[in-house]
Order: structure tokens, then sequence, then C-alpha cells
């Protein structure tokens, strides 16, 4: 593991999502001071607004970027997030900690993804992503990505959070357009946070990227294990047709955005995050706690 260095307040710009939540959490525990910003708590104002987000960040150390807006506003709304936080972290000399995905890889990216791939993106949201970053590595501020995979856990929103995690609970057949039997990275919210917080912990390259250490597992598998821990019965699977995705899309926004990235959920795929595990010292939590951690109460 790389040194420590010095902390001192941290900006969480999206404090109250999943991921924003457990990194204030983190921070808390080791007795470090966080803001959270949002439009609906901690202090409220759009974190696209470059002037007051300087203000609040006055004498912050780091500045976490886990804002994620609407999945069809990424284009009007994430690239302005960005530049916002770019121009924030440099007027007071944070360095920006953003938690990204692998949009940007593209389709056809070699398995296991690792984080020196090309960026290739083959869609929208893929060359949102890529600018966003392309845009921090341009900065004077030093810059740290976070990538994970599909997320689980309390509070996650994802294709199993959403179609197979409620079905399986109530007994009910789940169709999901995925590949069911094919290896695939679940990250943990849990899991993206303590990478977060390592990551802007370190002394280091003032610009890199870290993919969060992941399970890698079939939906069946978890699907399967979500059952076992919670006396469900046997899953009911089946594939949806990607027709039916489509068709379902024409009626709904967010799902048509899903369809554009569809080719994630068609392929088996590996998450290589040794780089975090060796110089963060941060592992994946094994799949029944981050399990158990979905359905609990908090």
């Amino acid at each position: 593991m790389q040194h420590l260095r010095r902390m001192g307040k941290h900006i969480v710009i999206g404090g109250n999502g999943p991921v924003g939540r457990q990194i204030v959490r983190l921070l808390a525990a080791d007795g470090e001071e966080s803001v959270v910003v949002s439009r609906s708590s901690g202090l409220r104002f759009d974190a696209s607004d470059a002037d007051a987000l300087t203000r609040a960040s006055a004498g912050a150390s780091t500045i976490h970027l886990c804002a994620m807006p609407r999945y069809d506003r990424w284009p009007q709304e994430f690239q302005q997030l960005m530049e916002s936080t770019v121009v924030a972290a440099e007027r007071v000399g944070a360095r920006i900690v953003s938690i990204g995905n692998t949009y940007l890889y593209g389709e056809g990216a070699p398995s296991p993804l690792t984080e020196d791939l090309p960026h290739r993106p083959t869609t929208v949201k893929g060359r949102v992503r890529a600018e966003m970053w392309e845009r921090a590595l341009a900065s004077t501020a030093p810059a740290i990505e976070v990538r994970g995979s599909d997320y689980l856990g309390h509070g996650a929103v994802s294709l199993f959070t959403l179609m197979v995690q409620p079905a399986v609970l109530e007994g009910r057949v789940a169709r999901v357009p995925m590949d069911l039997d094919a290896e695939h990275p679940w990250t943990f919210v849990s899991d993206v946070a303590r990478t977060a917080v390592a990551a802007a912990r370190i002394n280091g390259p003032t610009k890199q990227v870290f993919h969060v250490p992941s399970t890698q597992a079939s939906l069946r598998t978890v699907a399967s294990r979500l059952a076992t821990l919670t006396g469900a019965g046997v899953p009911k699977l089946e594939r949806m047709p990607l027709e039916e995705l489509v068709a379902l899309g024409e009626h709904d926004s967010i799902i048509r955005e899903v369809v554009e990235v569809a080719y994630l959920l068609d392929r088996a795929f590996t998450l290589d995050a040794s780089k975090a595990e060796r110089v963060l010292g941060v592992h994946a939590t094994p799949l029944d706690e981050v399990l158990r951690d979905a359905f609990s109460a908090r």
C-alpha cells in the first residue's frame, strides 16, 4: 500500500445516494469531517454551480463526485457536474475522487477489463463518461476515478435490484434481458465507498483509475444465493429477448436508456481490480454478506 496523505474536510456531491452515504459513514467512523452537497439534504444547492461549489469547498482536501443524474439526463447534466467539480477543486486545491463505471471502454472491449484499456465508447453514456474523465485529466487538480460494475447492496439501483431481487423475494418470475449464466461482475456499494475513501488518502500519481473489487458470478448464482439466504423458493428466471426490452423502452425513457448498454448483459466478462487490492488494500465483500445487506434495515 502507498503512504497516506494528510486529510482535511471532504465534500461529498450526491451524499444522499447509496455510495455517498457510505462514504460519509466511513469518514465519520474515522473522525473525518464531511459535507454533503445535494438538492435535497445537507448543503442544498445545485452542484453544477461552480461558484457555489467553490464556496462550499473552502478548506476541503477532497471533493467526491458521487451524484448520478437521471439516466436519460446524462448528456445534459453529468458533464456540467464534472466541470464544476474541476473548477472548484482547482480553486481550493482539492483532490477529485469521481465515481465512474465501465461504459467508456465500449462494446467489444477485451475481458478482463483493466484500468489501462483505451477508451472506445460505443454509446452516448459511454462518451459522456469518457469526456468527463478526460476533463478531469486535463485539469490541474489531482484526480482519481473509481469504476465499478452493476451495483448490489442496500439502496443500490441496478438491473438486479430492480428486476430480480423483488421477484425472487415474492416468488414471482423474473424476466431479465441478460444471459442468465454468463459470469458478470457485481459491485457492492460499500466496496465502492471503501475504494473511494482509500483512494482519497493515498500519495501517488496525481491522475489514476481504480476498479472496485467485485464479485464474479452469473445472475442465476446471485439470485440463488439470495433465495437461500431469505428462505425464498428456487428463483424463477427467464431471459427477456432484446426485442421485448426495446418495445418496453418505447413507453419508458429510462428503460430506453438501458437498451443502449444491453451489450454488457449479453456477454461474459470480468473486472480486474487487482490494482485496488494491491495499492489500496481493498477486497470484495463476500457475496452472502452483500446480499444480506441488500435487504437489511438501516
